[in-house]
């Protein structure tokens, strides 16, 4: 009987690694753009695109560079006598039909172009273009800020290392339609329950509808009058509406619960405990739970060094409606305002996009603070 030959085991092709991309942080700023969104990186999934970044800033000499995680920090070190922080975010919301990037009658579309890597490509630009500013910066490009706050890499640098961002004023490059925009809103989300009792929809005399209850909680909503007050001459608008709602749990029965989410974006001369105290106010009767709730950031264009960059980038300041990360700075003590290029209205949509003018003039504009 004839032998039976070896046999051979299945061979596993090699696998072959992911291609990094080269940045070149002195090409054209809008370009970079291009570049910086062409790099997916919902959040969580930051990790190709902080590679590229950490790889280069770390051949430019005159930047101590570090790493956490997906955070790049890179800090200069010429003994000015003041430090600034530009920050910008390197992740996005999820991917909506808007990727790749393309480039239509002075406009760049796609995802992150306006949220915010037309902002990261100007201060990557400025990094390696720059090697001696007129003051320290302390440049930062963090992950995961588009998701839940234990997340965010500046909450994390904030609590490991918090010396790297202790600066005398910051620059947060969120889209703001290349204007200063001062401060930000607090914001909280609370749920508020509206409970009955079951019984059967035929005879609905023996229970209590949670949904009907929850009725005065949508009267109230619609009888609030949203506070305006003015800080530091600009004009903030505060606002509380539902955001949710979920009840019933079958055809035939009346519901015993009723849960609505509102969500309170406060001016930021309220504290959190003055916000939370409002909201459970409002709705005393029910049973009310908060969510989540974070403290705005008061202008602070009084301070000499954001009163100076207001001047230098054009002399206007316009309140920020919404929450961003310069309330972290804030809690640290730094004086820090929004300013990147991009309508933050068409932040998360399908069709963001960011225009080049804006792109190049905040390049500009930063350039030439950082020179004087």
């Amino acid at each position: 009987m004839p032998s039976t030959p070896p046999t051979t085991p299945p061979t596993t092709p090699p696998t072959t690694p992911a291609r990094s991309t080269t940045l070149d942080l002195t090409q054209d700023p809008v370009t970079l753009t291009a570049t910086l969104v062409d790099l997916p990186s919902e959040s969580g999934e930051e990790q190709a695109i902080a590679d590229a970044v950490e790889a280069a800033l770390r051949v430019l000499p005159h930047l101590e560079v570090q790493r956490f995680g997906h955070t790049v920090v890179a800090r200069t070190h010429l003994g000015r006598d003041e430090r600034v922080v530009l920050a910008g975010h390197l992740d996005t919301v999820p991917e909506n039909a808007n990727l790749p990037s393309r480039l239509e009658d002075g406009i760049l579309h796609g995802l992150g172009t306006c949220d915010m890597k037309g902002g990261v490509a100007v201060a990557l630009h400025l990094a390696a273009t720059l090697p001696e500013p007129s003051r320290d910066v302390t440049f930062l490009f963090y992950e995961c800020e588009e998701v839940d706050s234990a997340r965010n890499g500046l909450t994390k640098l904030a609590a490991s290392h918090p010396e790297l961002l202790e600066a005398d004023f910051a620059v947060l490059m969120e889209p703001s339609d290349a204007v200063v925009e001062a401060g930000c809103q607090g914001t909280l989300r609370a749920e508020v329950v509206a409970r009955g009792q079951r019984s059967h929809s035929a005879r609905a005399w023996m229970g209590s509808n949670a949904i009907h209850a929850a009725g005065a909680v949508l009267d109230r909503l619609r009888a609030y009058e949203p506070r305006k007050p003015v800080i530091d001459g600009l004009g903030y608008h505060e606002g509380l509406n539902a955001t949710r709602i979920s009840g019933g749990v079958a055809g035939n029965v009346i519901p015993d619960e009723c849960r609505l989410e509102v969500n309170y974006r406060f001016a930021p001369d309220r504290s959190t405990e003055e916000a939370e105290a409002f909201v459970r106010d409002l709705f005393e009767g029910f049973e009310v739970t908060v969510l989540d709730l974070s403290p705005g950031a008061l202008p602070g264009l009084s301070v000499p060094a954001a009163a100076d960059f207001v001047a230098a980038v054009g002399g206007t300041a316009n309140p920020k409606f919404g929450w961003t990360d310069v309330a972290r700075f804030s809690a640290l003590g730094v004086p820090a305002v929004n300013f990147g290029p991009g309508d933050p209205m068409y932040a998360h949509r399908q069709d963001e996009h960011v225009p080049v003018e804006h792109v190049r003039r905040v390049e500009r504009q930063l350039r030439s603070w950082l020179e004087s």
